[in-house]
């Protein structure tokens, strides 16, 4: 087409759209490629996701006690039953996927207590959880019933490696919350992927689903964040979670995907949500993020305050006696822990109060731990933790800032130090590596071994609590038990 030509067409559909529809987005097929080639060969990456089943579905057994919690779980309408339906770890109930993936989803966020990635996007990985023991399971009893096999808790591992990376390895470059977006949309679009793949669906259907999750409504931060935090963060995950495998249900009818959902000009995800600019990736899909995972062993707590909670404690037998003498505190931390959980003023719930520095910080020095009673309501009433977080100073250290985004560091530093009236002060306790963290694996895992046993114990008698144990504790005997096995261990 000559110049002329070129300008006459132009003139011609200069107010219609030309309507040709474009190949799969890239990050699409990358993701859908992953998924339905990958041929994970890490032993690091199956032992870590062994420990992270473990610690997530005790995080969803200790939240079973919060009231709270457990008036979000159970059956769409009261008395309804699903053939072939899930299972709730610590419940009675048996559930629709969808609505299963939402309650297993509340349960393991509820006490912001299960394993973490930091980078430029925050969030947790095990979320994605609800989605793969739900479609598991599902599918599962599904197989059962039509005399076939069921799924191993193999499969459940290497789903969960998949959710993790996609999810990780997005938020490695991708920062969601700058534009105000809450990171349980890479929950959705991790758990949209494997899902889809657990249910059945093709390499093209993933495409399809994983599209679908992207254009799909996203959540706003507002409810992480002061002055509205609020119990919504809690099962927020579950919600993604669940909304995964409704849309995972509804591209394997046959539904078409969006395949111009990210790039797409005026309407794209990019230009509507993202400031124009597309993702970027720092690595491939592999095991990275499985392998580097953070968990969060010690306390029930934002993960940016982890070590200053364990600093925190470390002072306890130095202040206790000698709160009233307390001039100042100086928490030193990074830009993400001030950007996210530093305020002051008044915290109206648990929510709020899990997600404030300087509230976590002076539990620890005051009572000389951090347990998930501590947010509540007759805890937050103790007039010390406020005349102790009126006293409290942040100040960000820039080399903290810069390795916690660091590949080869990953840290989440913080330091405390304590100054008194008379002129003295406290030792500066600087710790730069939670025990969650990939460096302390070894000090780690013995104690979210403990930690497992612990949560088993809120809801199992000693005899099912020896025999999860022992089961979760054997990689090779794990990976080989049927999903529906599994998951009958944990009916209560």
């Amino acid at each position: 087409m000559n110049a002329q030509a070129a300008l006459k067409d132009t003139a011609m559909h200069a107010n219609v759209d030309v309507n040709v529809r474009p190949a799969p987005d890239e990050v699409l097929t990358k993701i859908a490629d992953y998924v339905a080639k990958a041929d994970i060969k890490s032993a690091e990456a199956y032992d870590t996701a062994r420990n992270c089943l473990i610690d997530t579905i005790g995080c969803g057994l200790l939240a079973l006690r919060f009231p709270e919690c457990t008036k979000h779980l159970g059956p769409w309408v009261p008395g309804m039953t699903v053939p072939n339906g899930v299972h709730v770890p610590g419940t009675q109930f048996i559930l629709d996927p969808i609505k299963a993936a939402f309650d297993i989803g509340c349960t393991i966020r509820w006490l912001d207590y299960n394993d973490t990635w930091l980078a430029a996007e925050w969030g947790h990985p095990s979320d994605n959880l609800g989605a793969i023991l739900a479609c598991a399971e599902y599918v599962s009893r599904k197989n059962l019933a039509e005399g076939k096999e069921p799924l191993s808790m193999r499969e459940v591992l290497t789903a969960m490696i998949l959710a993790h990376e996609i999810q990780g390895v997005l938020a490695l470059e991708n920062s969601f919350n700058k534009v105000g977006l809450d990171h349980v949309v890479l929950v959705k679009v991790a758990s949209t992927a494997v899902a889809t793949k657990l249910l059945g669906g093709t390499r093209d259907q993933i495409v399809d689903a994983v599209s679908q999750a992207w254009v799909d409504g996203q959540s706003l931060r507002t409810y992480r964040h002061a002055p509205n935090a609020g119990s919504r963060k809690s099962w927020a995950a579950g919600d993604a979670t669940s909304r995964a495998v409704r849309l995972a249900m509804i591209t394997l009818t046959g539904e078409m995907g969006v395949p111009g959902v990210l790039t797409a000009p005026k309407w794209g995800f990019y230009d509507v949500l993202f400031k124009g600019n597309s993702f970027k990736f720092q690595r491939e899909f592999g095991s990275y993020v499985m392998e580097q995972v953070l968990f969060k062993i010690s306390f029930p707590a934002e993960f940016h305050s982890q070590t200053a909670v364990e600093a925190a404690i470390k002072l306890h037998p130095q202040v206790t006696g000698k709160l009233d003498q307390i001039e100042k505190v100086v928490l030193t931390t990074h830009e993400a822990a001030i950007r996210i959980i530093s305020k002051t003023g008044k915290l109206y719930n648990y929510a709020d109060r899990d997600h404030c520095l300087q509230y976590m910080v002076a539990c620890g020095m005051i009572f000389g731990d951090l347990i998930a009673e501590h947010y509540e309501d007759d805890v937050a009433a103790d007039p010390r933790i406020d005349a102790l977080r009126d006293k409290m100073v942040v100040e960000e250290d820039t080399r903290y800032s810069a390795d916690y985004h660091a590949p080869d560091k990953r840290s989440i530093a913080n330091a405390v130090q304590v100054f008194f009236k008379d002129g003295s002060k406290t030792e500066k306790i600087e710790i730069e590596y939670p025990i969650g963290h990939r460096r302390r694996r070894a000090e780690g895992i013995p104690v979210l071994e403990r930690k497992f046993r612990n949560n088993l114990a809120t809801r199992f008698p000693k005899g099912r609590v020896e025999a999860i144990y022992s089961l979760c504790k054997d990689q090779k005997k794990l990976e080989a038990t049927s999903v529906t096995s599994f998951m009958e261990l944990f009916v209560i």
